[in-house]
């Protein structure tokens, strides 16, 4: 996957931002509204296509365009910089290979103290019984 290829792709909208700002909230629009579409990309090959729509389905329309927005600063631009960081944190994070999970046994020593507690527990509940 080439970066600057994608970055040529995507697209950015601006409408008005619920974030901070005061009354300038009102009257301009500093909410960025990030799409770009992976169904037609050239940035991708088709194999990353199909990761990042099985493994980013929740951002995507129906017709597979990812779409992030980002109004938490006052500025457009500070905007678009966050909503970039956004999505190359969650394109990164579709690419990461899961580490396989190597399956351990409890060591003697921890086995041991565990019946040992058990017959702590048992030995107290016996003492609480009516005789």
């Amino acid at each position: 996957m080439n970066w600057d290829e994608l970055q040529r792709e995507i697209v950015f909208t601006a409408s008005r931002s619920e974030g901070p700002g005061g009354q300038n909230v009102n009257k301009v629009n500093s909410k960025i509204t990030l799409r770009f579409d992976v169904a037609n990309s050239r940035a991708l090959n088709p194999e990353e296509k199909d990761i990042i729509k099985n493994k980013l389905s929740s951002y995507l329309t129906k017709d597979d365009v990812l779409t992030l927005s980002a109004q938490d600063k006052r500025s457009q631009l500070q905007n678009k910089e966050s909503a970039i960081t956004k999505l190359q944190a969650l394109i990164s994070k579709a690419f990461e290979k899961k580490k396989k999970r190597k399956a351990t046994k409890p060591s003697k020593a921890a086995a041991a103290n565990r019946i040992k507690k058990k017959k702590l527990v048992s030995e107290k509940k016996k003492w609480r019984q009516k005789l």
